[in-house]
């Protein structure tokens, strides 16, 4: 496992954060059973404060430092999914046209987003489904994407929910 500088727990799953200064550079999900922070620094104090604030109110505007690192093409897509408002996702096609760009590349920067939740990349779906997260096509990244579309307001395609129940019965 990647060394975090924190790890917080979340109705979901953990996330594990990264740090460079005071600047947050990386949040990753990590299964529900990994052991979270104990004693949590000035910087996490704060991440976890605007977490919780997002948990209660998805509309909730992040208020912390944090720096993506990404080829120029990405940041301009990072860019982008932070103006998608909470409960009202896009499609991968959709936000290409307004970048002039291709939806797979749209695909593979959201895919690339090294600050999923406060760059929402979730809110980009596929024009037939739920698309992938996390470069994942089905499981456990799928099912937090879902999570979050929920817990936003907004339904997941119906056909995520037969994909995942499809994955739960073949892991048996």
């Amino acid at each position: 496992m990647p060394d975090y500088d924190a790890i917080l727990a979340a109705p979901m799953c953990r996330l594990g954060a990264r740090f460079t200064g005071d600047a947050l550079t990386g949040l990753d999900f990590l299964p529900p059973d990994v052991p979270a922070t104990v004693r949590p620094d000035a910087r996490v104090r704060r991440l976890s404060r605007e977490l919780d604030a997002y948990w209660h109110d998805p509309a909730h505007p992040f208020d912390l430092l944090f720096v993506p690192q990404g080829t120029p093409f990405q940041l301009r897509v990072w860019h982008a999914l932070m103006k998608i408002p909470a409960g009202r996702p896009t499609t991968y096609g959709a936000l290409a046209q307004r970048l002039g760009t291709a939806p797979r590349a749209v695909g593979q920067a959201c895919g690339a987003n090294p600050l999923p939740i406060l760059i929402p990349c979730h809110r980009v779906v596929a024009a037939g489904g739920l698309g992938g997260f996390m470069h994942a096509a089905s499981g456990a990244p799928l099912d937090v994407k879902t999570w979050l579309l929920a817990h936003e307001g907004s339904a997941a395609p119906a056909s995520h929910a037969r994909d995942a129940e499809t994955d739960r019965r073949r892991a048996r």
